[in-house]
């Protein structure tokens, strides 16, 4: 597969190979752009280890594990909680819940949220070095 030059944000005219694509980076926490479906980025991303707990205010954010376990530990006005997701699994952080993924050990993901959507979201504690505060990279 010849590398992808196509525009942040906009819609790919090939297939894209997730595999090859994640094998294309080694960063962790700093999501790639795969394509676009109208106003949302879809987006892959490597993680390990802690993210930053952080809210985004006016949208939801979709989540597929496509290798490893994905935790998303949650604070709801009910109290705090986690939600574990295998590989396969999906989950979508309701817009305005404060959240903070987590992976135990290496862990590939599949993100879905409007363009221009900031990792860290709105809201955030201090951001650690090993998290990439972006709105996604292009795939190259």
């Amino acid at each position: 597969m010849e590398p992808i030059s196509q525009p942040v944000s906009q819609p790919v005219s090939q297939a894209i190979s997730l595999e090859k694509a994640l094998a294309s980076f080694t960063e962790t926490w700093s999501p790639r752009i795969v394509t676009a479906v109208n106003d949302y980025d879809v987006r892959i991303a490597k993680v390990d280890g802690e993210h930053v707990w952080h809210v985004h205010d006016h949208t939801d954010e979709f989540f597929l594990v496509l290798e490893g376990e994905l935790h998303i530990a949650l604070r709801e006005p009910q109290g705090e909680r986690t939600v574990v997701l295998p590989k396969g699994a999906v989950f979508t952080v309701p817009r305005g819940t404060e959240h903070k993924p987590y992976a135990p050990a290496p862990t590939a993901i599949l993100i879905f949220e409007p363009t221009g959507t900031l990792t860290v979201g709105d809201h955030h504690d201090e951001v650690p070095d090993h998290v990439d505060a972006t709105t996604g990279h292009a795939l190259t």
